[in-house]
């Protein structure tokens, strides 16, 4: 017995460094970048020679880089709220009622996530165009919305689907309107899976490029927009500053996403044991 679970044992040791390489592998360029923003040389490179934070600061004063940041972050947080309110009520929809041809619903829903970005671009810059919405905060929250909704329904929909439908029916059969259960019971009970939703939403926004590429402006121009700019005209370690402090608050608002949706698994399952 000992010596048949020693090939096991080599293949399941195999398997994750296979798996920790394929793991160095894409996370390698994002940890060669940390190093270089701290660099004292005029350019990139790697290793870095010496240490300053003369790109930061150059980053946090010049008014280009702090507009597209700030744009961005505003573009993202209306996304986020318009999400959230449309995930949560198609997720409702989808889970607790009974949709005409919810499979093809379902699908035409979640097709965001599965059609190429590049596509989506170019149909939405020949809708866009004639109607003035390109470079405008309310164009970006449009597609930047239908893009984050699928994130929000894939999360509420699993936690709705967790949740006991006995808790909103007695709210429902002592009165209260279905307005009213959400809010005062169902939300509560799903609030990790919401607040897991509008970080993905928030993220998933903030981080897009080839839309954002499209639809950019002259003057509203997304992060995202700006680092293709300065790759082409301006290369400098700047850029390395300013995909440190991206990465810095997606890989934080990642976390809590995860905390919330792991939180969400929890709650749910200590409701249906009581």
């Amino acid at each position: 017995m000992f010596t048949d679970s020693i090939p096991s044992r080599v293949l399941d040791w195999t398997g994750r460094a296979v798996c920790g390489l394929i793991l160095l592998f894409l996370v390698l360029p994002i940890i060669l970048v940390i190093p270089i923003s701290f660099s004292a040389a005029p350019d990139l490179r790697f290793p870095p020679q010496g240490f300053s934070l003369r790109w930061y600061v150059q980053y946090f004063s010049d008014p280009d880089w702090i507009g597209a940041t700030l744009f961005s972050l505003k573009v993202a947080s209306l996304t986020m709220v318009a999400s959230v309110a449309i995930g949560s009520a198609a997720s409702i929809a989808l889970v607790r009622g009974r949709v005409p041809g919810q499979e093809l619903v379902s699908a035409l829903v979640l097709a965001p996530l599965i059609v190429p970005h590049i596509v989506v671009a170019i149909a939405v810059y020949v809708q866009f165009a004639p109607l003035h919405l390109t470079g405008t905060t309310l164009g970006f929250v449009l597609v930047h919305t239908t893009l984050a909704v699928p994130y929000v329904i894939l999360i509420m929909s699993a936690a709705l689907s967790r949740l006991d439908v006995s808790l909103e029916m007695a709210a429902l059969t002592l009165g209260a309107s279905r307005l009213r259960t959400f809010f005062e019971v169902t939300a509560p009970l799903v609030m990790p899976a919401i607040a897991a939703g509008a970080v993905f939403a928030f993220l998933s926004s903030f981080d897009e490029t080839v839309v954002s590429l499209f639809i950019s402006g002259v003057e509203n121009k997304t992060i995202t927009r700006k680092f293709f700019e300065d790759l082409d005209f301006n290369l400098s370690p700047v850029i390395a500053a300013a995909s440190t402090v991206i990465v810095v608050v997606t890989v934080g608002l990642m976390a809590v996403g995860q905390a919330a949706k792991a939180l969400s698994v929890k709650r749910n399952v200590s409701v249906g044991d009581t």
